[in-house]
């Protein structure tokens, strides 16, 4: 197992306190500390949203519409909690999920059939939507990553797809195997109401009055930019017309250089502090960083 070898290197490494599911020495553990995580995490809504069994379920069983921040910090909260958490509050945190989404059933836009929202092939779409968007958005933005790097992090993540429920064996586990499952998977994805309705909120969330021009400055930019970052067939189906990759990545890479300046410790500051427990559990070996990844 990938993440038993990864505990195994911390451990021989003199790492004290649980090195949790991913470990500090998983290529996991130095990207989720990036701050255009939240860009990818933006971009990994829109491709979601483009399958329509998956959207409606979020659209019958999720508040999103009333609590967008909230609904973000949730799964920043579960990303954190699973990537730096203790292993005991990762199998927690994914235990939480398996029993609300085995709880929860929506309706088909075109046939009217009732399905569980935990449908095996569900799941796998928004697993690999989100991993995708992570790697697709670091890497474009100018995260160090070299291929095998970016390999090792789909197979890393066979440990968040067990968490939620699926199979590891039935996920990516490399760019070429996640490459032909979203070539399988395009004739599936259709831009329809509800995609449309996540489009149209993505822009323009729901804000306090007074913080209607800081929607407009930042928040707009970052859903411009992650929505810009989509492969080529999402901008059809959204109906859009694709810009120039060239311009795309060096917008990514702008606003990476920019974000990046900000010092890690005042990000890490901001909620829900995932990183900056672990430093404490583990010591400052633990700190993120772009040149632990190795190659």
């Amino acid at each position: 197992m990938v993440w038993r070898h990864l505990a195994a290197v911390v451990t021989s490494a003199g790492g004290t306190g649980d090195p949790g599911l991913f470990t500090p020495a998983s290529v996991t553990w130095q990207m989720h500390g990036d701050p255009m995580m939240w860009v990818a995490g933006i971009r990994a809504l829109y491709l979601q949203a483009l399958h329509p069994r998956a959207v409606r379920g979020v659209m019958e069983n999720s508040d999103f519409r009333r609590d967008a921040w909230g609904r973000l910090m949730s799964i920043a909260n579960f990303v954190g909690t699973t990537t730096y958490g203790t292993s005991e509050a990762a199998e927690k945190a994914g235990a939480r999920v398996r029993k609300i989404h085995r709880m929860l059933s929506a309706t088909d836009p075109e046939t009217g059939e009732r399905y569980p929202v935990d449908e095996p092939g569900l799941l796998l779409w928004v697993h690999c939507a989100e991993i995708d968007s992570y790697l697709h958005v670091l890497r474009r933005s100018g995260y160090p990553l070299t291929d095998a790097a970016a390999d090792r992090y789909l197979a890393e993540h066979r440990v968040s797809a067990r968490l939620v429920g699926l199979d590891p064996d039935a996920v990516p586990a490399c760019r070429a195997e996640m490459d032909a499952y979203f070539e399988r998977t395009r004739s599936e994805l259709v831009a329809g109401d509800d995609a449309r309705a996540v489009d149209d909120f993505l822009l323009r969330p729901p804000t306090h009055p007074l913080l209607v021009p800081a929607r407009a400055l930042l928040w707009r930019r970052v859903a411009h930019l992650a929505y810009a970052s989509l492969p080529p067939y999402a901008h059809e189906l959204y109906g859009r017309p694709a810009p120039a990759p060239a311009t795309v990545t060096r917008e990514l890479r702008a606003t990476g250089t920019l974000l990046r300046r900000v010092p890690a410790r005042l990000r890490w500051q901001l909620p829900p502090r995932h990183i900056l427990r672990a430093m404490a559990r583990l010591g400052p070996s633990a700190r993120p960083a772009p040149y632990k990844v190795g190659r």
